[in-house]
């Protein structure tokens, strides 16, 4: 679909009529609908993506919008309870209404919804304007061999996934299936290149998810970086990242410093402006800087925290080549308190950034 302005067409999609593709669809969207409505309500009186109050990166106003056109996706894992009750099709005729534009599948079951073939999803995401990015996979489970994983099952994941049509096909999965040292990771990585090269011959990009410990140290060469052998160690046109902005966010606060003490900055934005066309996914997720946990951040809807993805998404996007069709963005919230409304809420606030005067 042609798109010459993205606030044209969101304001289109919010009031376009839903249809719902799925004979239950009467029912769900009843469901979904009232969800949805007491949702607003509740969020009215703040105004979208205003929850904590925080001004740490929203910008809005007039301005070039910093989210780039028809690359905003959400991880289906942040509405996992909606979809294995509801099904998919009225969880993707919401994600139409909300200005969706992508998905990015963390497992192809819908639950009490019942059975659904590929070919089906794939038809269904279509019909709601929905282009499936990517899939969460596993890496591995050595002991059990019929497991869905990479390891286990190579063929079956690339076949599933070349049948919805996807261009990336990933994991979350750490690469500590050989430990955490420097060599353990050298073989997670030969393991990722031969699924990379494999993903490559079906015209896919085969992609590693983090989360905060990839970016910890060797623990047999304390002042490696480990994240820093998978970049290393990786065929950069076999192996591709999804950069976790959050959880990278979280490895900056537990990692910048190494086990005798001595700094090593980390910054997740450098990573990304270092070897951007190794990045063409990327987690938005939001969280609330806490010192006193673990991690440094407790995780919020995208908007109610205090990352900057104004600037994360300007820099990103203005500064690597091709970075406003390259890159896709997918919102995320592991344990949502209500995941229909963290969806809307998320849309709303990533499409009202605007670029500032100076082009920050």
């Amino acid at each position: 679909m042609s798109r010459t302005s993205k606030d044209t067409e969101l304001a289109r999609r919010l009031s376009r009529r839903n249809i719902l593709g799925v004979a239950a669809g009467a029912t769900a969207a009843t469901i979904i609908g009232t969800a949805s409505a007491q949702a607003a309500g509740r969020d009215h009186a703040q105004g979208p993506g205003k929850g904590h109050g925080h001004d740490h990166g929203h910008g809005h106003g007039k301005g070039k919008p910093v989210l780039p056109p028809g690359r905003l996706g959400i991880q289906l894992y942040s509405l996992r309870d909606q979809v294995a009750t509801l099904g998919f099709g009225p969880v993707f005729s919401e994600l139409e209404k909300y200005g969706y534009d992508e998905i990015e599948f963390a497992g192809y079951t819908q639950g009490s919804a019942g059975p659904i073939t590929l070919a089906q999803l794939k038809r269904l995401a279509k019909d709601h304007g929905l282009n499936p990015i990517g899939s969460h996979v596993g890496y591995y489970d050595d002991n059990n061999p019929g497991a869905y994983t990479f390891a286990q099952n190579l063929e079956k994941v690339l076949d599933d996934a070349q049948a919805l049509g996807l261009k990336h096909i990933g994991t979350a999965s750490g690469p500590f299936r050989y430990g955490s040292t420097v060599d353990g990771w050298k073989r997670a990585a030969d393991d990722f290149n031969k699924y990379g090269a494999a993903a490559r011959k079906r015209g896919m990009k085969f992609y590693q998810h983090n989360h905060a410990e990839e970016f910890s140290f060797a623990t047999d060469q304390p002042k490696v970086r480990l994240y820093d052998v998978l970049l290393a160690e990786t065929d950069p046109d076999l192996v591709y990242l999804e950069l976790d902005i959050y959880w990278a966010y979280c490895a900056q606060f537990r990692f910048s410093k190494r086990v005798d003490g001595t700094k090593a900055p980390l910054d997740p934005l450098k990573y990304v402006l270092k070897h951007p066309d190794r990045y063409p996914l990327f987690h938005v997720k939001d969280g609330v800087r806490d010192d006193t946990t673990r991690d440094g951040y407790r995780m919020s809807d995208v908007g109610d925290g205090d990352i900057d993805y104004k600037t994360f998404l300007s820099k990103v996007t203005k500064r690597t080549h091709h970075g406003r069709t390259y890159h896709h963005w997918q919102a995320e919230h592991d344990n949502p308190v209500d995941s229909l409304a963290f969806a809307r809420k998320s849309s709303e606030h990533l499409h009202s950034l605007r670029e500032g005067r100076c082009g920050d």
